[in-house]
């Protein structure tokens, strides 16, 4: 069996505040040992800099660092500084994604999908970089069906892509039908689970509709009836989820990829509640 690939993902901060306290969690979670760190970057490219420096920070500690890079709103020459930098800076992992405009934002730019950014890259940079793409396991929200997503997500892998990260889910179900239906396509690279651990209701149903996750109806009627208990939320979505990794894992899963939302102690609980 091939080794298992964990690793975690960090949002960049904004504030020097945010900085120390990003800088505590990667020092907590690089006990774990993962595979690697991912930062994001905002829509547009709106946090280009700020992502760099994260990853800089990142690699500096001594650990592999992949940026997120997306492509909507962008030229081929600015996405060519990127790399160039990235290059540079001895990094060799991204997360190659689409994206979204920045709110406002009209111009499209030269990529409209991320399989051209894939691509792209693969053109400029021949094999230098790993690159992870995103799976969408309940659809993506704006394809029109199941069909056209999956076609899609093989564009991607055809184009060069090396192993996938999905969106959050909380259906194992949905992961592993995805899988089978993307391996029935002839799709052979690792599709790694993305875990977002619960914390705050609010917040997980906010951005669970605006990605197209689903929260269960059970899930979520359980989750409103402790209000505003933020310690049975927590606690109880720790089950839920330690739970779900457990099932996918043991169903053949290659890793997991905790959204951590800059926090180390979810993830941290998760981790050695399944003996990782």
């Amino acid at each position: 069996m091939t080794e298992r690939t964990f690793s975690f993902e960090f949002f960049p901060p904004k504030t020097a505040e945010g900085a120390e306290k990003l800088r505590a969690t990667r020092e907590q979670l690089a006990q774990l040992d993962p595979r690697f760190f991912s930062v994001t970057f905002g829509a547009g490219g709106s946090t280009r800099d700020r992502t760099l420096e994260a990853v800089r920070d990142i690699q500096a500690a001594g650990s592999e660092a992949a940026p997120h890079l997306s492509c909507i709103g962008s030229t081929e020459a600015s996405i060519r500084d990127i790399l160039n930098e990235y290059k540079s800076q001895g990094i060799r992992h991204l997360v190659a994604l689409r994206g979204d405009l920045p709110s406002g934002s009209m111009d499209v730019g030269e990529f409209h999908y991320a399989n051209e950014l894939v691509a792209f890259i693969r053109k400029e940079t021949g094999d230098w970089f790993e690159i992870e793409v995103a799976a969408y396991p309940e659809v993506h929200p704006q394809a029109r069906s199941h069909t056209e997503d999956l076609a899609n997500f093989k564009r991607k892998v055809d184009a060069g892509a090396d192993s996938a990260i999905t969106q959050y889910f909380f259906n194992a179900d949905a992961y592993f039908n995805f899988v089978e239906d993307a391996r029935a396509l002839g799709v052979g690279i690792p599709i790694v689970p993305g875990i977002m651990p619960i914390g705050n209701y609010v917040q997980l149903a906010r951005f669970s509709d605006a990605c197209g996750a689903e929260i269960p109806r059970w899930l979520r009627k359980k989750l409103e009836s402790y209000g505003d208990d933020l310690a049975s939320i927590r606690a109880f979505g720790l089950d839920v989820v330690t739970d779900l990794c457990g099932r996918l894992l043991t169903g053949g899963a290659p890793g997991l990829h905790f959204y951590t939302m800059n926090q180390a102690g979810p993830s941290t609980t998760i981790w050695q509640r399944l003996g990782l």
